[in-house]
């Protein structure tokens, strides 16, 4: 299992905006191959940083599949219009539970 973890500054005000537009995009993501689920954590220090926690089956499942998907384009035009920054992102695999 991998975990992408995109960093997403959104512009200052569009909080509540941002976040209705990523739960309209969870059927985008629903539809995509190898999704396993994901989580929306909102910075308490800073509102307008946003971290997106993404499960998939593989990394090529979200580098390859999602990316060159519709599903990825719905994603980006529903929540695009409110990025202050294009996101960073980062893949990882668990070493350590407890």
């Amino acid at each position: 299992m991998v975990t992408e973890i995109a960093q997403i500054e959104i512009k200052p005000g569009s909080e509540k905006d941002f976040e209705a537009a990523v739960a309209k995009a969870k059927a985008a993501f629903g539809r995509a191959k190898g999704f396993h689920g994901f989580e929306l954590h909102k910075s308490i220090e800073k509102p307008q940083r946003y971290r997106l926690m993404v499960k998939w089956a593989t990394l090529e499942n979200h580098t390859v599949d999602f990316r060159g998907s519709e599903n990825f384009t719905e994603w980006r035009g529903l929540v695009g219009q409110y990025f202050a920054s294009p996101p960073e992102v980062e893949h990882t695999e668990t070493v350590l539970t407890t």
